[in-house]
């Protein structure tokens, strides 16, 4: 199949529509019924598109449908966060068939982290044809300039020597792979697939290790002039605070961000001797566990990371004034636990106007949300050019 703009813009209509006739999309796209018939013949030859029963009459015949075959292909989704690694693997329409995580250092191991990322990609493809993957996306936690989407940030990722090094991966898959903030694919993720569906000015928020923010503004993600737009994890919450390894300090991270919450924990032991906290190692994901459970000692860690969060958040919403913003990561689990004091936090310190209409709430994709967004990354870019899909590029 040759692509051309109007084989694409059909393709996209099918995809989005899922089942729709030849005749509507004549309608739709302003084109002849004749024009419409040749270009979906050669969509046909691709699998991406196969006649799918009929539809109802109009006054003449019943219409044969068409249908977008959402497991013609498959996507690998990574999230590489700075002490774990995840991967999904997808459909055509976001549906996870497979996903694998683990812990791992991987802002102070790049080789480990590297053949990680690899072995759980090799887990997620295991038992299913190479030729069917489309592309991987992988998430990082370091900003990327889309000019130059192989350089990391060495503020980030100061062991990575400035650049992602995924040159094995790609030797092994041969597929595409597209490279973005871990906050913007989970942006990304919750429009298209999750609670931002339909609003075009939200943001989203990743609460883990660190924390990091994806803008969308007009229906787009918002990246500034060199892809450093979204670091609110480096907002200074406290001039005074603790040093910030991005050499500021009092930075967001360094009060609400994980580390942060396992040293508050470890301070506050003597303070509630019955918590479990007080008599194990207090780790972000044992904090959470415990909150869950009421425990009094993590309730205050949280607490007081909702407080910080707020303060942040209002400056998000006094700034930029989004309908949404949509907490992912760890803590997002909490829930109201979590977001009961950070609404509160964030309403004293905004004008009524700007919060009046903004939800702010957790992300409904869950932990997988990031490596989700990743591999959304690769099917935003193949339905812009959909020679990326095995099938047609094969052509």
């Amino acid at each position: 199949m040759t692509a051309t703009p109007l084989s694409d813009a059909i393709l996209r209509m099918v995809w989005t529509e899922r089942r729709i006739s030849r005749a509507e999309i004549a309608q739709r796209a302003e084109l002849s019924r004749s024009t419409v018939s040749e270009i979906v013949e050669d969509l046909l030859a691709t699998g991406l598109v196969e006649e799918a029963g009929v539809g109802e009459s109009r006054g003449g015949r019943r219409p044969i449908l068409l249908e977008f075959q959402d497991d013609a292909a498959c996507i690998l989704g990574v999230d590489m966060g700075a002490s774990h690694v995840a991967v999904v693997r997808t459909n055509l329409r976001g549906d996870v068939l497979d996903s694998h995580a683990r812990p791992y250092a991987v802002r102070t191991d790049p080789d480990g982290a590297r053949a990680l990322v690899k072995a759980l990609c090799d887990d997620a493809m295991r038992g299913v044809a190479r030729d069917t993957l489309m592309g991987i996306g992988i998430a990082v936690p370091s900003p990327v300039d889309p000019r130059h989407p192989d350089r990391l940030s060495e503020l980030a990722l100061p062991d990575w020597g400035g650049r992602h090094g995924f040159r094995q991966l790609l030797a092994k898959y041969k597929v595409p792979i597209l490279v973005d903030n871990d906050a913007n694919c989970g942006a990304l993720a919750e429009h298209w697939w999750g609670g931002a569906r339909g609003l075009d000015d939200f943001t989203y928020i990743k609460v883990a290790t660190g924390i990091g923010a994806g803008h969308f503004i007009g229906g787009k993600i918002r990246r500034g002039a060199s892809g450093v737009a979204g670091e609110i994890g480096h907002v200074t919450i406290d001039s005074r605070g603790e040093p910030c390894v991005c050499g500021n300090r009092g930075c967001l991270t360094t009060v609400a961000g994980g580390r942060a919450l396992e040293r508050r924990a470890m301070e506050l032991r003597t303070a509630f001797p019955q918590s479990v906290l007080a008599h194990e190692e207090p780790t972000l994901a044992r904090i959470e566990q415990a909150a869950m459970e009421n425990d009094p000692l993590a309730l205050q860690v949280v607490h007081e990371a909702a407080e910080y969060l707020g303060i942040a958040i209002a400056g998000v919403l006094n700034l930029l004034n989004p309908s949404a913003v949509i907490l992912g990561g760890g803590l997002a689990v909490l829930g109201d636990k979590l977001l009961v004091p950070l609404r509160a936090s964030a309403l004293r310190r905004t004008f009524v106007s700007a919060v009046a209409n903004t939800e702010i709430r957790t992300s409904e994709l869950g932990l997988n949300v990031v490596a989700i967004g990743a591999a959304t990354l690769v099917l935003n870019a193949a339905l812009a050019d959909p020679t990326l899909f095995p099938t047609v590029g094969a052509a």
